[in-house]
């Protein structure tokens, strides 16, 4: 697993769960691994890569505080999105989702380039709580969809905890990728086979 000049692991760049707020749950790091979205340059990238920020958007304009905030929505949309799968409600985390959802109007509009074509460009100064409010409104999307709903699944791969929008024909993804824990699970599974053969 090669890491880029923010020291973060290729793993950590997939946008592959289907929707931006799972993506964002998928920023947190497994086990007492260190926390990437305190990293500014992480997050600035992280907002551009998933479509919040548009291209060429200078990173410079993430402030400091607006890890810790990202940080606390991804908590919530966490705590929200476990407990709907697991058949539980936290009320708590729907409180504080919803409230930062209603916080802001979208900061992003759509103008005419050089050849005509539209483009996304920023309303204005990027402001954390536009940001915020709109991940926050794509897990209340999500989670008052029913049809979307019936399609999340946790990741079947060993210590991944990755929660993905399963649009597959008939249903039977297991992996939230199957180019790496897919792919590790056939790895295990054919040095299992060898060790199996190598003891008879």
């Amino acid at each position: 697993m090669t890491t880029d000049a923010t020291g973060t692991a290729d793993y950590d760049w997939r946008f592959d769960s289907g929707r931006t707020c799972l993506d964002l749950m998928a920023t947190s790091a497994p086990g007492a691994g260190p926390e990437l979205l305190l990293n500014r340059g992480f997050l600035g990238r992280w907002l551009l890569d998933a479509g919040l920020l548009p291209a060429g958007t200078p990173v410079s304009v993430v402030d400091g505080p607006w890890a810790d905030r990202f940080v606390e929505l991804r908590l919530w949309i966490d705590q929200l999105v476990r407990a709907e799968l697991g058949g539980r409600f936290a009320d708590s985390a729907l409180e504080r989702v919803n409230a930062l959802a209603t916080a802001s109007p979208p900061s992003i509009r759509a103008v005419r380039d050089g050849n005509g074509s539209l483009v996304r460009t920023l309303g204005g100064t990027p402001e954390c709580t536009a940001l915020l409010a709109a991940v926050a409104r794509d897990a209340l999307d999500l989670l008052t969809d029913p049809q979307a709903l019936s399609r999340l699944r946790q990741c079947e791969g060993e210590s991944c905890r990755r929660i993905y929008l399963d649009t597959s024909r008939g249903r039977r993804r297991r992996w939230c990728s199957s180019e790496v824990c897919g792919n590790r699970e056939r790895v295990a599974r054919h040095r299992r086979r060898a060790a199996a053969v190598a003891r008879v």
